[in-house]
């Protein structure tokens, strides 16, 4: 079935339910006709898109997926939901030859090319489930929700959290009120769980330097053994497509791939931009926390090439009609917290390793853990509320992927909940606003010590500018809001 005729068989069915739904009570249920389900296409199928991927396939058919490691691929394709699935290292080609036929795409790559995946896929009208955070850069969120709202496509980020009756309970929790006048939002992570921190960079001329220093004798033997250590990660590694968009720089083995590009500035958008989408959306959806107006950092120190080891971040949100002015506080690094006054005051007195704190005139919110699946109001006590429930697919990951799946059976973009035009693309917005700061706060204390608080941030969301640049003593600010592509990819 080509997809303009399944999309019209899809208006039809909405409309006299049959074929795609089938009776569930007051829901709508797949069916799991292999001739009706939605065509897909996995872009990264290692790490995350390895569950990315199979939960998609359980929803539709996979006809192409999409990495850059060819073992990965090599390992996908032995699944059964895989098998037929045709194989590329380069996104391009796959959508070159099959965009006409594809329903949805999984985007599951490192974080500098969910952008431009993402927007290849929107333009050709295809819906798209893309991991967090949605982007690199600021001006790539909102971009994204402007072409998801422009070509009318179904968009879910996969915060997964999301999709658990908890958070949702939370969000209207919070916006009943129940805390009264908001004061201030803390959130803590125990991330970076990779390498971060200055002076990690390395090419086999920087090797060669140094292990000519460290033993002459030995040091042509040494560099030929770290060549053909190259070599052999590059074999099955398309290099080329891994860089994508960013900047040219030699592959070097266990720095980048796999897992590793979130603590470099060119690739990855730190422990922030790892977590806050997970943590942050409880809080952003229920306090307001859009566009702030400043934010200031102090950092474990970096070198503008990787992330610091250890940071905190204070973000300013101006008053609005339904709420004052509150201040958003990030810190992350395992044992990196809100001081204890913020938490005793609540007896909360074992705080967890990550988590959230919303602080009210009658009470607070304390969760535990990094989704806000759990959570306790403190000195007062819960309200009745309705909530939307997920429907349950076995775990919030399916339950999140499902969503998607729904909303483009049905034609309607609003059914997810973690849709790119209202929730996941201003929320991304707001996260990565904090890594200007970052970038302005360079200098760390001593032998990895916090420094001190860096240059502040002045921000005017609405034109994505700082409003303060000229001022600014740091370079580069304004190349973390709009990226430069590498030739052959297309941003605007």
């Amino acid at each position: 079935m080509s997809r303009t005729n399944r999309r019209k068989f899809i208006q039809n069915s909405s409309v006299i339910g049959a074929g795609y739904f089938v009776a569930a009570g007051s829901r709508s249920a797949m069916s799991n006709s292999a001739n009706e389900k939605l065509n897909v296409a996995c872009i990264g199928v290692g790490g995350k898109g390895s569950s990315d991927s199979s939960n998609a396939a359980t929803f539709g058919n996979v006809i192409a997926m999409c990495d850059v490691d060819r073992g990965t691929l090599d390992g996908k394709a032995e699944s059964d939901a895989f098998k037929s699935a045709e194989k590329f290292t380069d996104y391009r080609e796959l959508f070159a030859k099959h965009g006409k036929n594809i329903d949805i795409v999984t985007v599951s790559t490192p974080d500098h090319m969910h952008a431009p995946v993402t927007l290849e896929a929107m333009r050709l009208g295809i819906s798209c489930y893309t991991q967090k955070p949605l982007t690199r850069t600021i001006y790539e969120a909102r971009l994204l929700a402007t072409v998801a709202k422009e070509k009318g496509v179904c968009t879910q980020m996969g915060n997964q959290g999301t999709a658990l009756d908890s958070s949702r309970e939370a969000i209207a929790q919070l916006k009943s009120g129940v805390l009264g006048a908001l004061k201030e939002v803390y959130a803590w992570s125990n991330r970076p769980v990779w390498a971060q921190g200055p002076g990690r960079r390395m090419d086999l001329a920087k090797f060669a330097e140094q292990a000519k220093k460290e033993d002459a004798e030995e040091a042509a033997e040494i560099i030929k053994e770290k060549q053909k250590e190259i070599a052999r990660g590059l074999e099955k590694l398309d290099w080329k497509s891994w860089l994508g968009v960013a900047p040219e720089r030699e592959f070097w083995p266990g720095l980048y791939h796999s897992f590793e590009h979130r603590g470099w500035w060119d690739f990855g958008t730190g422990a922030l931009g790892d977590m806050a989408c997970h943590q942050l959306t409880v809080p952003f959806a229920s306090c307001g926390l859009r566009d702030p107006i400043s934010v200031v950092a102090k950092t474990s120190g970096h070198d503008f090439d990787s992330f610091p080891a250890s940071s905190v971040i204070k973000f300013e949100f101006p008053e609005t009609s339904e709420r004052p002015a509150i201040p958003f506080w990030w810190y992350d690094r395992k044992g990196n917290k809100p001081p204890m006054d913020v938490f005793k005051k609540w007896g909360i007195e074992n705080v967890a390793d990550s988590g959230v704190l919303i602080v009210g005139e009658k009470g607070a919110f304390y969760s535990s853990d990094d989704y806000c699946g759990k959570y306790e109001l403190k000195g007062v006590s819960k309200v009745n509320v309705d909530f939307e429930r997920a429907e349950d697919k076995g775990n919030n990951d399916l339950n999140n992927m499902y969503e998607l799946f729904r909303a483009k059976m049905a034609g309607d973009p609003m059914i997810c909940k973690s849709n790119f035009i209202e929730r996941a693309g201003p929320l991304t917005e707001t996260i990565l606003l904090g890594n200007l700061a970052v970038w302005a706060a360079a200098k760390g204390g001593e032998k990895g010590a916090m420094g001190e608080w860096g240059e502040k941030v002045e921000w005017d969301a609405k034109n994505l500018k700082v409003t303060n640049l000229a001022s600014l003593k740091t370079p580069g600010v304004a190349g973390l809001i709009k990226p430069v592509y590498a030739k052959g990819y297309r941003l605007d």
